[in-house]
């Protein structure tokens, strides 16, 4: 995913962890990778965490995919209790252009918006550990049979 803040215009993600959004039993097994394309700083929207939040997280509030096949009925929704974080214990983390952040399932993060007269723009993925990994069947998005998740290396 290709994500740009514009300056003055671009803005805030809220705070969160990925596993609501891509759950994997166990839990620990998916990570996000974020590639500033621009310099990140605190003007342009770089990344906030909760230290250690990756240790104490749970996944209850999760992103599923519905399955209704009624008309009118969502295909996508939120389900669980939605995690709230104390905003005093997010650190920023200003990063240089072409840097590569590693983020845990569990870890808490968000960004700000973009107040700068610079774009902040990234790209972000999301790797899972295969080996001895289920992937959730009610996860928001999933493999097809024209279209498998794409192995970065053979076990």
């Amino acid at each position: 995913m290709y994500i740009f803040k514009q300056p003055k215009i671009g803005g805030a993600v809220t705070d969160h962890i990925d596993g609501t959004f891509l759950q994997v039993d166990p839990i620990n097994h998916v990570m996000g990778v974020w590639i500033p394309v621009d310099d990140a700083t605190l003007e342009n929207g770089c990344l906030w965490f909760i230290p250690g939040s990756h240790k104490v997280n749970s996944v209850d509030y999760r992103f599923v995919r519905t399955h209704a096949t009624e008309s009118g009925k969502p295909l996508l929704t939120f389900r669980g209790e939605k995690l709230i974080f104390e905003q005093d214990k997010f650190v920023p983390v200003p990063i240089k252009r072409g840097s590569l952040v590693l983020i845990h399932g569990l870890v808490a993060h968000k960004s700000e918006p973009n107040t700068s007269e610079k774009s902040r723009h990234a790209y972000t993925f999301h790797i899972v550990d295969a080996h001895n990994t289920a992937w959730c069947k009610d996860n928001w998005l999933q493999p097809t049979e024209d279209y498998k998740f794409p192995n970065l290396y053979d076990n």
